[in-house]
């Protein structure tokens, strides 16, 4: 009689997110217990392999730490295919890192077809990383962002180690449920968020700007029905 642990499962991870944000330093702590102090970018595509013992399965993890420099872009497309988990990283210690995480969301639905709203098997974490330092994206905008888009949201520190054993349980977890589930995912059990993106992202103008016309989106040569316009979009 076969069971489960007769099955090798073999996992393919990417990690996106910019230059500098702790992917390659995430998965040394995970993969080999340590912390690299001394930054070096990667170059274009960095690869390991780790096996673990998983609810009986004996898994494979391949993980393909991808460069976050525009350079690569043309290294990194070729990479996407048969992914099965995805970590999409920034620094809390830089706020361009967070704001640019729609981009890595428009790369990484292109290349995987996800822009016509079909469900997809790949389970997609989003992960503040550098928690051990002083942060400038706050926790509950970034926890709203991830959870409003769908997505579970994970703080970590590649340097202290906080949370990262965590993070990759979940994913591992959530892998092996897509995997006995018949390549549906898990139903994520993120709270019930009845704001837009839009409006979202208009709240967290008026948190994070101290000009009044950047916390209404507007130029400073706008006219009046640029700003009548702008308040009826804030009372929707």
């Amino acid at each position: 009689m076969t069971t489960k642990s007769d099955y090798l499962l073999r996992l393919k991870i990417i990690s996106l997110g910019n230059v500098n944000v702790g992917k390659s330093c995430l998965i040394k702590r995970y993969c080999e217990k340590r912390f690299v102090p001394k930054y070096m970018a990667t170059i274009g595509i960095d690869y390991g392999v780790t096996r673990l013992r998983i609810r009986n399965y004996d898994v494979r993890m391949n993980i393909f730490d991808f460069s976050g420099h525009p350079l690569f872009y043309e290294v990194r497309n070729e990479f996407y295919r048969d992914v099965q988990g995805i970590l999409l990283v920034f620094d809390l210690t830089n706020r361009r890192s967070f704001d640019t995480l729609d981009y890595w969301l428009c790369e990484m639905k292109k290349e995987l077809n996800l822009n016509n709203g079909q469900k997809s098997s790949i389970i997609i974490f989003i992960i503040g990383n550098k928690n051990d330092l002083k942060r400038v994206v706050d926790e509950n905008e970034a926890k709203l962002w991830a959870n409003v888009r769908g997505y579970q949201y994970f703080e970590t520190s590649a340097a202290t180690g906080a949370g990262v054993q965590e993070l990759f349980d979940s994913l591992f977890s959530a892998l092996i449920d897509t995997n006995e589930n018949g390549g549906i995912p898990p139903t994520n059990n993120l709270p019930n968020i009845n704001f837009t993106i839009e409006q979202i992202e208009a709240i967290n103008r008026l948190r994070n700007n101290k000009d009044n016309y950047e916390r209404l989106g507007l130029r400073h040569n706008c006219t009046k029905e640029d700003f009548l316009t702008s308040y009826k979009h804030l009372t929707k």
